[in-house]
C-alpha cells in the first residue's frame, strides 16, 4: 500500500493544478485506516488533506461518537463551526480519544452575527471556552457579510498574533471578495473553504485562490449525496473498482483542494478515508469535470455583495 501511495502523491504536483503533499501524519496502527498526508499553507503551517466536518451533525453524542470513531481511525483533522452547536462534543471527543492535542488539526468558525473586530475576538475565545482548547488549528470567517467583514479580518490577523489561532482564513468568499481582502490585509488568508464537486466545480475561483497561494478547503465534497447515481460518476467509480463517494474525493484532492466529508457512520469514515491507495488517469479526471452542473447544495455566499 505504501509503494501505491508513494506512486499516487506524484500526481499532486503534475498539470492537474494540484498541490504537494509534504509528509504523512501520526503513525500508523492496528485497526486504523490509511495515513492522510499533510499539505502546506501559505503561514508555514501543515494541514491534513482530508478531515472529518460535523456540519448537520446533531450536537450531544452523535457528534461526539463520530468524532471520536474518527481520531480512533485515524483521522486528525475535525471541522466544526459556532453557528453548527457541536463544538463541546467535538472537544471532548478529543479528549476521550487520547490523541495528543498537537497531533490534531481543529478548525471552528465565526458565525456571522458575531462578525465586527471586538465581537470577533470574543467569539473566538468562546469557541476555544466550548472546545476546552488553548487554541484553533485554523479559524475562518464562516461567511463574507458586507460592512464587518474587514473588520473581522483585523482580527483574526489579531487572534493569529495571539496564538489563539495558529492559522486564519475564510469561507464561501467568491473572488471579489479575495480581492478585497487582498488590498487591505496584513495576513494574507491561508484557506478559502466553499462548497465543490464535480457537479459544482468552480474553477475560476479554485483558480483565482491557487494563483494566489490560497488553500481551496471543498465543504459537501460528495455533493450531500444528491448525485450518486448519476451515470457519468458510476461509470468512473466502475472503472476504477471504487465507491462513487470515494471517486468524488478522489477527485477533488488530484485538482489540489483539502476535502471535508461529513457523516456519522463508523463504515463510511473507513470508506472516506480509504482513497491513498488508487489514483484517477486524466480521461476519468475529464470525464468527471464534465458532470459540472453548477448544483449548489445550500447557499451561495460566494455571490454575495
Amino acid at each position: 500500500i505504501f509503494s501505491l501511495l508513494r506512486r499516487s502523491l506524484s500526481i499532486f504536483s503534475s498539470s492537474s493544478g494540484g498541490i504537494p503533499f509534504l509528509s504523512m501524519t501520526s503513525a500508523h496502527a492496528a485497526g486504523r485506516g490509511p495515513e492522510v498526508p499533510a499539505v502546506s499553507l501559505n503561514d508555514g503551517h501543515t494541514m491534513p488533506a482530508l478531515g472529518l466536518g460535523v456540519y448537520q451533525s446533531q450536537p450531544g453524542q452523535e457528534t461526539y461518537r463520530a468524532v471520536l470513531s474518527a481520531l480512533r481511525l485515524g483521522y486528525t483533522h475535525v471541522d466544526t463551526a459556532a453557528v453548527y452547536g457541536n463544538e463541546k462534543d467535538v472537544g471532548e471527543a478529543v479528549r476521550a480519544s487520547g490523541v495528543p492535542r498537537e497531533r490534531l488539526f481543529i478548525t471552528t468558525k465565526l458565525w456571522n452575527s458575531e462578525q465586527g473586530y471586538e465581537s470577533a475576538l470574543a467569539a473566538c475565545r468562546a469557541s476555544l471556552a466550548r472546545l476546552g482548547m488553548t487554541y484553533v488549528d485554523l479559524y475562518l470567517i464562516h461567511a463574507p457579510v458586507a460592512g464587518k467583514r474587514q473588520d473581522s479580518w483585523r482580527a483574526l490577523e489579531q487572534l493569529k498574533r495571539e496564538g489563539l489561532a495558529r492559522s486564519i482564513g475564510v469561507s464561501n468568499y467568491g473572488i471579489h471578495h479575495l480581492q478585497e481582502l487582498l488590498q487591505s490585509c496584513t495576513i494574507r488568508p491561508a484557506v478559502n473553504q466553499i462548497e465543490v464537486h464535480p457537479f459544482l466545480t468552480q474553477v475560476p475561483l479554485v483558480a483565482f485562490c491557487q494563483s494566489q497561494g490560497i488553500l481551496v478547503q471543498a465543504y459537501s465534497p460528495l455533493a450531500r449525496a444528491q448525485r450518486m447515481g448519476d451515470p457519468g460518476l458510476v461509470r468512473v467509480a466502475q472503472r476504477v473498482g471504487r465507491s462513487a463517494a470515494q471517486v468524488m474525493l478522489r477527485w477533488a484532492l488530484q485538482r489540489g483542494m483539502v476535502v471535508l466529508p461529513k457523516t456519522v457512520r463508523e463504515e463510511r469514515l473507513r470508506e472516506n478515508l480509504a482513497v491513498w491507495d488508487f489514483e484517477l488517469g486524466p480521461g476519468e479526471v475529464a470525464a468527471l469535470d464534465q458532470l459540472n452542473s453548477d448544483l449548489v447544495t445550500g447557499c451561495d455566499p460566494t455571490k454575495w455583495p
